[in-house]
């Protein structure tokens, strides 16, 4: 057995080496003419029934801001009522024809099953549920006071979605319809001090990969991995101890649009921005530069951190970074 494994070793980088010379070129141009296509040929959103979670703010508000301009009727999902209310009526004039507002945290079983069962009673049936809520804990891990003020962020980031996804999915199938997941680059390209929320995003994102397998061809998926994008969770704090200062922000209204037209497309997956995408292969073929970037970045951080703590010693809880 072993010597198997030894002879596939030597033989499999090989082989594959030289099939992705004749296949990426093929593959490529597929990809090209879907894209064309069905950007020629987008699905027509119109009475379509869209729930959306964290819809109080950030991508969550602007993305029913694009389904309504789309003639999309929505349930917007958020911990803020009186923050949807705002949003749900400013898609009304949008273009939505009908909205509807659901008090409910998505950490909660519950709640979940809740929000589904009222979207389906209201509307009667269901065609795109978009997990997008999502809080974050800012700091360095081997400094946090407490390991279970991290739950909370795998409990929306994670579990949020997948119990949503699990109420949502009978009716999803009868329609043929489409789970969108608003993940994050941070779940393949990690930064400092955000070691638990890349961790959820990760997870959220090896989930529903394996989902999409289970569920086609009845139902499809959607990954989003935006980059740092103009919202509530992009601080001057959290930019500057994820060391993400150089890196651009992208308008929340233009991921909002990207997103909306990458789902009417049908795409798999979506970086927004684009370039980002060019990042994923550096860290899959330069890993050990990568790594080393990350260790100074890492150590930099951690003198900044304890050059604050000296000053003031009020650091006791991570600061919560909340998306919807």
């Amino acid at each position: 057995m072993d010597q198997i494994h030894k002879f596939l070793n030597i033989v499999f980088p090989i082989l594959s080496f030289f099939l992705f010379i004749f296949i990426l070129p093929g593959l490529s141009l597929y990809r090209l003419l879907r894209f064309c296509i069905t950007s020629l040929f987008p699905e027509n959103l119109a009475g379509k029934v869209i729930i959306i979670t964290g819809a109080s703010a950030g991508i969550g508000e602007h993305l029913a801001y694009e389904y309504a301009k789309h003639g999309a009727r929505l349930a917007l999902v958020a911990r803020r009522e009186e923050a949807l209310v705002v949003v749900a009526g400013k898609a009304k004039e949008m273009g939505s024809p009908e909205v509807i507002v659901i008090k409910a945290d998505v950490s909660k079983v519950e709640d979940c099953k809740r929000f589904v069962d009222e979207t389906i009673n209201h509307f009667g049936g269901l065609d795109c549920l978009v997990n997008n809520a999502g809080v974050g804990t800012l700091g360095l891990f081997e400094d946090q006071q407490c390991i279970a003020d991290h739950t909370s962020v795998m409990d929306v980031n994670f579990w949020g979605s997948v119990n949503a996804t699990h109420f949502a999915l009978p009716h999803l199938r009868k329609n043929k319809g489409r789970i969108v997941v608003i993940g994050s680059c941070g779940a393949w390209f990690n930064t400092p001090q955000v070691s638990i929320y890349n961790a959820s995003k990760a997870a959220q994102q090896s989930f529903f990969e394996t989902l999409r397998i289970e569920v086609a061809p009845d139902i499809g998926v959607t990954i989003v991995t935006p980059g740092l994008i103009d919202t509530q969770l992009a601080t001057d704090q959290f930019i500057q101890k994820t060391k993400l200062n150089v890196m651009p922000l992208v308008s929340v209204e233009g991921c909002a649009k990207a997103i909306v037209n990458s789902v009417r497309r049908g795409d798999e997956y979506l970086t927004e921005p684009q370039w980002m995408r060019t990042i994923f292969l550096w860290v899959m073929l330069l890993s050990e530069l990568m790594n080393v970037a990350r260790r100074v970045f890492a150590k930099e951080g951690k003198s900044r951190l304890q050059n604050q703590e000296s000053r003031s010693n009020d650091l006791v809880q991570p600061p919560i970074l909340k998306r919807d």
